[in-house]
């Protein structure tokens, strides 16, 4: 059983609120009231509908989420998404609330990026000193480019990617920020990485990547599942009793 102050406490420390990227990334209680002791917590990625009957048969104590469950003003998402707020009006009837943390796991000692480097084998690990958000560290030795992509696709558990080899043809050290990043590829680029990992990047971004003649690997968002065993890992750290269950039902694009 764990207290639940004592699971705040531990989030406030290691990824405290004001990490949070930007005024809009709303982390923290989503809905619902936090019971006073913790049994049970479910672990996803995205709280979805397709998870909502799931979740009322389980009865976790608190479902735990990366991205924020409400995106936005409460009020105004409820009001304009009926799917959403009928999630929230049956999860807060079953007195099951719901807690994000978003860039400030991902900013955090030991959270979302981190983990992320330590799945690429990365030696030397350090928050990025334009982009705390990122991290990079260097490989045990230089690999190709298209070496290294294959190994980075495969360790991050993720079907396809695109590259970008517009840079040196051999890489050691690498950058990365899970997600949504890619637009802070010039961070990477700035402090000398020979390579930077992200996601999600406009057209736009893309050639601009190209103009600069800098390496660029493109993998989906959703390397991100990577936070359901990391938050599970950091919870039976501070209980080894915490019974837990995690899912992740999202599906990749198929490839055609």
């Amino acid at each position: 059983m764990l207290n639940t102050k004592r699971l705040l406490a531990a989030f406030g420390k290691d990824f405290p609120k004001h990490l949070a990227k930007r005024h809009h990334d709303y982390v923290g209680l989503m809905c619902g009231k936090l019971p006073l002791h913790l049994h049970h917590v479910a672990i996803v990625l995205d709280l979805e509908a397709m998870d909502l009957t799931t979740m009322l048969n389980l009865k976790p104590d608190l479902i735990l989420t990366h991205h924020p469950f409400i995106y936005g003003q409460k009020k105004q998402v409820l009001s304009t998404n009926p799917i959403k707020k009928n999630m929230v009006e049956a999860l807060e009837k079953a007195n099951i609330p719901v807690y994000s943390l978003h860039t400030n796991f991902d900013e955090g000692q030991g959270g979302m990026n981190d983990a992320l480097a330590n799945k690429l084998l990365l030696k030397d690990i350090k928050p990025l000193s334009l982009e705390p958000l990122g991290r990079g560290g260097l490989l045990e030795k230089p690999m190709t480019i298209d070496a290294f992509a294959a190994f980075a696709k495969e360790a991050l558990g993720v079907p396809f990617g695109f590259l970008i080899a517009e840079g040196k043809p051999m890489i050691q050290s690498v950058a990365i920020i899970g997600g949504g990043g890619a637009r802070d590829y010039t961070f990477a680029m700035q402090e000398g990485y020979d390579i930077f990992i992200s996601g999600d990047a406009p057209h736009h971004v893309r050639r601009s990547i190209v103009n600069d003649h800098y390496n660029y690997l493109e993998l989906p968002h959703e390397i991100e599942h990577i936070f359901l065993d990391s938050m599970a890992a950091y919870i039976r750290r501070l209980d080894p009793s915490m019974k837990i269950f995690s899912s992740i039902k999202q599906t990749l694009p198929r490839i055609i």
